[in-house]
């Protein structure tokens, strides 16, 4: 599903982003919200578009990879965004 896909792709990026911010402004605390961030977009893709559960629950670093996974092919080109 594409609006899924760009929902993963977006959440990922956003998620990667708010690391690099926590790091340049010095307050870790905001990496609290890395899975609400991360996930969230993909769980809206999944839940509403999908229509299926996202493997997050049950396997959550094959999800994460998964998710990197998407983004290289997506920034890549080998997969349209």
């Amino acid at each position: 599903n594409t609006t899924s896909r760009r929902l993963h792709v977006i959440g990922t990026l956003l998620a990667m982003s708010l690391v690099v911010v926590c790091m340049a402004i010095r307050q870790p605390i905001w990496l609290l919200a890395l899975p609400t961030v991360g996930y969230g977009f993909a769980w809206v893709g999944h839940f509403f578009f999908e229509k299926n559960t996202p493997t997050t629950f049950q396997q959550p670093l094959y999800s994460l990879r998964g998710d990197f996974t998407l983004l290289r092919d997506v920034l890549t080109g080998r997969i349209p965004f």
